[in-house]
């Protein structure tokens, strides 16, 4: 799908450059400029990218805006082979934790000056900013962010006396003990959710994998990761949830929607899929925060979200950069969390979505996010992914710690092929 404001006739393009780069366009002016940006499907309504569109126009009268939108599938050989290219998109919408791929090839604008001097980076949100940040330069500006939140069931906690959610693991553990009785399941957690592991091992002070020397490692067997592996178990266990499989196999708000389940850990528009199943609980769902070892603050969560980049050749960097500086500013952040119920890549924005109660508990617990390594070679660990198959061993009585070097050795070897 390609959106953009229509030409009012055909028109040929010549191709023009100059010492301050190429693109304009014949029939809008000496100086109007073509900009072309990929964003992804369904990352943003065709609504927004119309009204964005209009009003940067607006504001950039010597700027035209060819929003062409990318489909997830495939879309790492797409970028990898624009960036070797010499027609790249001018900006790109790539998934957080997939910029240091891109950073490696050595195609990207570094963008460290202007995130310093003009657009706070300091107040960005550490799950998009740490993994746009690769060598300490800023090649991906966070867009817009996600993380998993606990939705529960209203019902089941005040039939078994918990009138508030829990403030810290302790209490979370102690209240998923009450719930899990009477034939319901006091948290439904299959044994396979890496990324809810990932937070506790985080909480513990540990990694997934860490750089030793300018070699990245697997890190699963530290003491610390195994003690967030240790929680996980703990939890798990107050549930019936599968021991080797993940929270799509089944779908976890299936399960959830039959009204036997206390809580689930889910984005929240996890709740959507729960209502569809079973519309008798659109009214019975409330959202907390993960909680963490302590009260003082919401648990460590993996941060998922897109971060824009801008390709090293562009030939108008100059207008990729306003763009950019658009679309991650506050007018749009704000409009873009409202529209999507996404949450913005400052805290400072947070009260924008104070209205729509699963994405504020998600903003609460994004001032905690993380994301994973920035590992150039880290979405091969996520393809072969040894992090499942341990999660499954130690759940089904496996030595913690051997397990857990199993996994590492694997994950090195993945990082270094």
């Amino acid at each position: 799908m390609r959106i953009h404001r229509a030409l009012a006739c055909s028109l040929a393009l010549v191709s023009v450059c100059a010492a301050g780069g190429c693109g304009t366009l014949p029939g809008f002016g000496d100086d109007t400029t073509k900009v072309t940006v990929w964003l992804m499907r369904n990352s943003a309504s065709d609504d927004f990218v119309q009204r964005f569109e209009r009003d940067f126009e607006k504001q950039h009268k010597n700027v035209e805006l060819d929003v062409r939108i990318q489909e997830w599938t495939g879309i790492g050989e797409k970028i990898d082979a624009a960036l070797k290219g010499k027609d790249a998109p001018d900006v790109i919408e790539v998934g957080n934790t997939q910029v240091p791929q891109y950073a490696a090839s050595g195609g990207l604008l570094d963008m460290t000056l202007e995130s310093i001097r003009d657009w706070g980076s300091d107040a960005w949100l550490p799950g998009l900013a740490q993994p746009g940040n690769v060598d300490g330069m800023q090649y991906g500006i966070p867009w817009y962010a996600a993380n998993r939140v606990v939705i529960y069931n209203k019902d089941l906690f005040a039939a078994a006396g918990i009138t508030k959610p829990p403030k810290d693991r302790a209490e979370w553990l102690a209240d998923t003990a009450k719930l899990n009785s009477g034939g319901n399941q006091g948290i439904y957690l299959a044994g396979q959710d890496w990324y809810t592991l990932a937070g506790f091992v985080w909480d513990e002070g540990g990694q997934l994998a860490q750089e030793d020397t300018g070699d990245w490692k697997g890190a699963l067997d530290s003491p610390a990761a195994l003690r967030g592996m240790q929680f996980y178990k703990q939890l798990q266990a107050l549930g019936k949830g599968p021991k080797n499989a993940d929270e799509e196999t089944p779908p976890q708000a299936g399960v959830f929607a039959k009204g036997k389940v206390a809580q689930m850990i889910a984005v929240p528009g996890g709740a959507k899929a729960i209502q569809k199943a079973n519309p008798a609980l659109a009214d019975k769902l409330g959202y907390f925060p993960i909680p963490g070892p302590t009260d003082a603050k919401p648990g460590a969560v993996f941060t998922g979200g897109s971060d824009l980049i801008i390709p090293r050749r562009t030939p108008h960097r100059a207008e990729a950069v306003q763009v950019v500086a658009a679309l991650t500013g506050e007018k749009w952040q704000t409009d873009l969390a409202t529209t999507m119920n996404y949450v913005p890549n400052k805290s400072s924005l947070a009260p924008a979505v104070e209205g729509q109660a699963g994405t504020a508990t998600m903003a609460r617990g994004a001032a905690q996010g993380r994301a994973t390594p920035n590992a150039p070679q880290w979405p091969a660990v996520e393809a072969d992914n040894p992090i499942k198959p341990y999660m499954t061993a130690v759940l089904n009585g496996a030595d913690p710690k051997k397990a857990a070097k199993t996994a590492s050795d694997r994950i090195t070897s993945l990082l270094f092929p």
